[in-house]
């Protein structure tokens, strides 16, 4: 993982993602899952390019099933962006960089 994306638990989530000062884009995933390996490039450069402007997080379901049952998450990857706590953007499965770069470049100041 770049060092540009954060690692976000259950016990980190809250400072990180919900009361961070930056739009937060979460990227929920696990290792075995063949669509998130798909995505992990694509989330290393949206880390790159949103770098002080939109906080690039991964979240491992496998490892923080708190997290993953507090947003009713079922299938993966599913991406997340948050603003001040809120759920403002949400997706499910595989998705093109520019379809992201899209939803993110509404929040990215």
């Amino acid at each position: 993982m770049s060092g540009k994306i954060l690692d976000v638990t259950d016990d980190t989530f809250e400072n990180e993602v919900l009361k961070s000062d930056k739009p937060a884009f979460v990227d929920f995933w696990a290792p075995w899952c063949g669509p998130c390996q798909m995505m992990s490039p694509v989330m290393e450069k949206l880390a790159v390019q949103y770098e002080g402007k939109i906080k690039v997080c991964k979240v491992n379901a496998d490892e923080n099933p708190d997290t993953m049952g507090r947003y009713g998450i079922s299938g993966i990857p599913s991406m997340f962006l948050f603003e001040k706590g809120d759920v403002k953007e949400q997706f499910v499965g595989a998705r093109s960089m520019g379809d992201l770069q899209k939803a993110l470049d509404k929040y990215a100041k």
